[in-house]
């Protein structure tokens, strides 16, 4: 079976093109800086990708913006290029594989309740109301609010009260598409280990 990522879904000709999401341009943004980077001789890219990922890449012997994208995709979280298109371009289906884009190494030492089933989930958050419900690959984690902080992602911002605390119920929205824009603009050291 193919990743279910692998493309986007045939869209008709009378269908409109997608509206603008600014977490996409930020990386296209960044592939393409990278790409410069990577020609020039800067493999920081690559070495951000793998910490990451936790996958290893190989050398293209001629890199092109294709490579770009998907080094920045799984800079955060994601397997491929297309994965990251579609999760923060709201196309994702429930069950699809959402990445570890609302995860970090900070994270890890942090007590937060895991749940692979939906509605478990679900009622834990409206047990704990200073929490918040986020998607993880294929599970779901509620979180408080130092996860969000280790994340780089500001516990008081408006959007998640605007999304009832639910990024899994609110994925798609504009509450949403404004807290990843918020997690892609977190520091690097929300991203990767700092070998603290």
């Amino acid at each position: 079976m193919p990743f279910p990522f692998s493309s986007f879904p045939p869209r008709t000709p009378s269908e409109p093109a997608p509206a603008s999401n600014p977490s996409i341009t930020e990386l296209k943004t960044r592939a393409r800086l990278g790409l410069k980077a990577l020609r020039n001789g800067d493999a920081s890219i690559l070495a951000r990708a793998r910490a990451v990922s936790g996958l290893r890449h190989a050398h293209p012997p001629f890199w092109r913006l294709a490579h770009c994208l998907t080094l920045a995709a799984q800079g955060v979280g994601f397997r491929s290029w297309d994965q990251a298109r579609q999760v923060l371009g709201g196309q994702a289906a429930r069950e699809h594989d959402a990445g570890t884009f609302w995860h970090a190494p900070r994270c890890e030492g942090l007590v937060n309740h895991w749940f692979a089933n939906l509605e478990e989930a679900r009622a834990c958050l409206a047990a704990l109301h200073d929490h918040v419900l986020l998607p993880y690959r294929r599970q779901f984690v509620v979180v408080s609010r130092d996860y969000l902080e280790a994340l780089g992602v500001s516990a008081e911002a408006p959007d998640w009260h605007i999304a009832r605390r639910d990024l899994v119920a609110a994925y798609g929205t504009p509450p949403w598409r404004q807290m990843c824009v918020s997690r892609l603009r977190a520091p690097l050291d929300a991203w990767v280990s700092t070998g603290a």
